[in-house]
């Protein structure tokens, strides 16, 4: 076992630049992508920081913490709006949250979500896919999943095609009631939130969520009260993670990329973003048990932060720019989508092997496969990999996602640094995230650590960082 599975996942205006890392700061990783593979190693399955008799205790250190709790709450959605509105041509009229002609709300995006909604948690039931086991549950029983997001996702993109041939769906008027859309899901959100807060779904193997006594009922509502809420077979948390998130955020970029068939201006560089992303969310949903090991599925509640940034910011943030692309094509030569293609693919193979090295070695580390590789033995009895992948950099597969994200961003062009904002917030949750890793791993293996650290002193850049 390697301390490398401490690893997980998992993304202008100058004041749109001032609102990223506003949000950065307010602990936005819950609402960003679980697709790395590694966690914490508890040991017995149990979860750590503050984990007692089956309730997990949230510690809230200050006021303050509500405070930006309450800002992101209300803050959000709006800001979304005001991305989008920024991607559109400065020609345009504008008005305050949003273009002239463009709803801030309309009934027909609330059905529009609510059938996504309903039409998943239907799919969820589907008898194909395997049921994997997660984390130990207070009952001293694994919890189980239903993985049939892949053929959920499928069907899903079928239903689609079938509806825009048949005539019955329009894509672009979909794209057109982008802003009703992003209201549309805060509301469901704040609905669905609600009534999770209010009447908590309670089961023997779901752990209970106390919090100390200087915390508000607005800090309950939004980080939640269950870890683990089941309706019937449906695992809440899995089910926004990977079904409204994920999916919705595929089906949003399939929806722009019918759109640009409709006005007959489909490009190279569109098509390079939309193929790009649909193969990272399609890697996401072959190993969709991948998740189950992430820090925010295995160690966070569920609550109106999570339910609010599946909902809306996985689905219209992260495909912002494919609609950057919509609003300002950018045409790219053929030959500049080479090295384009080329910095995906290295990307996604360094994800992808890093990965497949640090699982294989902890599964087996006396494997053949890996008698070639370097170990330094650590205190607490497991070993740290100072060859292969992680003898390059610390964190590769953290290296691998950065490259993947701003492969995606390059056919944009270089005109506004908004189609780059989701790769510059991923990396910088990578960023910190693999500074927690480090502490946490300079606690248990200490000297041995150091000296990992110093035989391979970059994080995530080789040479530079």
């Amino acid at each position: 076992m390697t301390t490398h599975q401490q690893e997980h996942q998992v993304s202008m205006r100058n004041e749109i630049q001032c609102f990223s890392r506003f949000a950065v700061n307010l602990h936005i990783s819950v609402l960003q992508t679980h697709r790395n593979r590694s966690l914490q190693d508890t040991g017995n399955g149990k979860l750590e920081d503050g984990t007692h008799d089956g309730k997990s205790v949230v510690q809230v250190h200050s006021k303050r913490n509500n405070i930006h709790l309450s800002l992101l709450c209300l803050l959000l959605g709006v800001f979304l709006i005001m991305l989008l509105d920024c991607c559109r041509s400065s020609s345009e009229s504008w008005v305050l949250l949003g273009s002239a002609g463009i709803p801030i709300w309309d009934w027909s995006s609330v059905c529009v979500v609510l059938l996504f909604t309903v039409l998943q948690m239907v799919l969820y039931y589907l008898p194909v896919g395997q049921v994997a086991e997660g984390k130990m549950g207070c009952d001293g029983k694994h919890l189980k999943y239903k993985l049939n997001g892949l053929y959920a996702f499928l069907l899903t993109v079928v239903l689609l095609l079938v509806l825009w041939f048949g005539g019955v769906l329009r894509a672009g008027a979909v794209m057109d009631k982008i802003f009703s859309l992003v209201t549309a899901g805060m509301a469901i959100s704040l609905i669905f939130s609600l009534v999770l807060f209010l009447c908590p779904i309670r089961t023997p193997s779901s752990a209970h969520v106390t919090y100390d006594s200087t915390a508000k009922p607005l800090l309950k509502f939004a980080l939640g009260q269950s870890m683990d809420p089941h309706l019937g077979i449906i695992d809440i948390k899995h089910f926004v993670m990977v079904r409204i998130g994920f999916i919705g955020w595929a089906m949003m970029d399939l929806n722009y990329l019918l759109t640009s068939v409709e006005m007959k201006n489909w490009s190279l560089s569109l098509l390079l973003v939309i193929v790009f992303q649909l193969i990272y969310i399609l890697d996401f949903l072959i190993d969709e048990g991948s998740v189950l090991t992430t820090k925010e599925f295995t160690e966070e509640p569920i609550g109106f932060i999570m339910i609010l940034g599946e909902f809306i910011w996985i689905p219209f943030f992260s495909s912002l720019p494919v609609y950057f692309l919509l609003q300002r094509p950018n045409s790219i030569h053929f030959l500049s989508a080479v090295p384009i293609c080329l910095l995906f693919g290295i990307g996604f193979l360094i994800y992808y092997l890093s990965n497949e090295q640090k699982d294989g070695f902890r599964k087996n580390p006396n494997d053949p496969a890996y008698a070639r590789l370097n170990t330094i033995r650590s205190p607490a009895g497991s070993s740290l990999l100072v060859s292969g992948w992680f003898g390059w950099v610390r964190h590769p597969n953290y290296l691998g996602d950065i490259l993947m994200m701003f492969a995606w961003c390059l056919p944009c062009g270089f005109t506004s640094v908004l189609p780059y904002l989701p790769a510059l917030q991923c990396f910088q949750l990578l960023r910190k995230r693999a500074n927690e890793i480090e502490e946490s791993c300079l606690k248990k293996h200490r000297e041995a650590w150091r000296e990992y650290c110093r035989q391979v002193p970059y994080k995530l850049l080789p040479y530079v960082y």
